[in-house]
């Protein structure tokens, strides 16, 4: 009985390995950026910040890819404090090493344009999606502020490891990171050299101002404690702010025009973490007559899907700003799914869905330099 068990583990084992040797790059190890605690670039905990980096070949050596990792945001001081010491708050927390798998994966097979680019995974540790600047720490809670100095200190380093002869670069991310890479988009611009073509892929990242199911914009609240606590106005175009004020400019919707550097939107109409976050956030529903749509959208009753399908339309509208815009894109899909180009089977795979008979149709879009 004990050598039949055995068996069983040892061809999961098999079948596991395969798998990754399959459709995986394999682990990346963390570099910590030590050198950019001097400079005040920290995680929440004031632990220096970490990323993951794979390098190019052949073709790709002066080609990159910069992707964000995402995790949500803290929006006040108790909040920040609930994740100070995980791996969203303190890169002691960190993985040692991360697999690279989608727009990051080095197999040729699934990642045809990108896989001998040089591939970095920023690592989220500030709440702010990189946005934070304040200077004063209390010492009551030793919380740090810095994201925006954690984006300038990383992407500096890679400049100093071959960066600087970039011929192409994408600066992308998913959800949080995503947001990242749209309010970090000229940001990334101006630091990488003036020939080089560059472009921003947000994934997951273009999340609307809407209201909840209560007919309150719980969202829009939240965003505006956000950029309160992290001092975030300070990297937010002047331009949106002389207009809508620093809080709804953490909004995709209303920045995105202020943006002169093309970028590519990959989002689903029917993203779930907005969904689940944003029309129909617990605070929302204190009796809870939502909570069996909020868990599994097949359980939403007809007039609970009409609502889901409003949100639909109101993420429609708020794209006006890229629809509009010559040196914008976007690969808008109706999945009920959050983040598609960090997972192989949204990414690129040959049994993976297809449109006109392409597979990821917006996996050949934004690799059009």
């Amino acid at each position: 009985m004990e050598m039949s068990r055995i068996w069983q583990w040892l061809n999961i084992l098999v079948c596991v390995l395969l798998f990754v040797k399959a459709e995986g790059s394999g682990f990346v190890p963390i570099t910590i950026l030590e050198d950019a605690e001097s400079k005040g670039a920290v995680c929440l905990d004031g632990s220096p910040p970490a990323y993951h980096f794979d390098k190019g070949s052949g073709e790709g050596v002066n080609s990159w890819i910069v992707h964000l990792e995402g995790g949500g945001w803290c929006n006040d001081v108790t909040d920040c404090l609930s994740r100070k010491d995980t791996r969203l708050g303190s890169s002691k927390q960190m993985d040692s090493q991360v697999g690279f798998y989608g727009i990051l994966n080095n197999e040729q097979d699934y990642n045809p344009d990108f896989y001998n680019w040089n591939r970095i995974k920023i690592r989220y540790c500030d709440g702010s999606s990189f946005t934070g600047e304040v200077e004063e720490v209390d010492p009551t809670n030793n919380l740090h502020f810095r994201g925006a100095r954690i984006f300038e200190a990383v992407i500096k380093d890679l400049l100093a490891k071959g960066m600087e002869n970039a011929e192409n670069a994408i600066l992308s991310g998913c959800s949080a990171g995503g947001l990242a890479a749209i309010l970090n988009c000229d940001r990334f611009k101006s630091m990488i050299p003036s020939g080089a073509r560059v472009k921003c892929v947000p994934d997951a990242g273009y999340f609307i101002d809407a209201q909840d199911v209560s007919g309150t914009k719980y969202i829009e609240n939240y965003y505006n404690k956000v950029v309160e606590t992290h001092g975030s106005a300070k990297y937010l175009p002047e331009s949106c702010i002389s207009k809508y004020g620093a809080g709804l400019c953490f909004f995709p919707q209303y920045v995105v025009q202020d943006i002169d550097t093309p970028i590519f939107v990959v989002n689903a109409a029917y993203d779930s973490w907005q969904i689940r976050n944003i029309l129909i956030p617990g605070a929302a529903d204190p009796h809870g007559s939502w909570q069996n749509c909020r868990d599994d959208i097949s359980n939403c009753t007809p007039d609970q899907l009409d609502a889901v399908q409003g949100f639909r339309e109101e993420f429609i509208k708020a794209l006006s700003g890229v629809e509009k815009s010559p040196s914008k894109g976007m690969f808008i899909d109706s999945c009920y799914i959050h983040c598609q180009t960090e997972m192989q089977e949204s990414w690129f795979k040959t049994d993976a869905p297809q449109l006109a008979n392409t597979v990821c149709i917006f996996y050949f879009l934004i690799s059009n330099f």
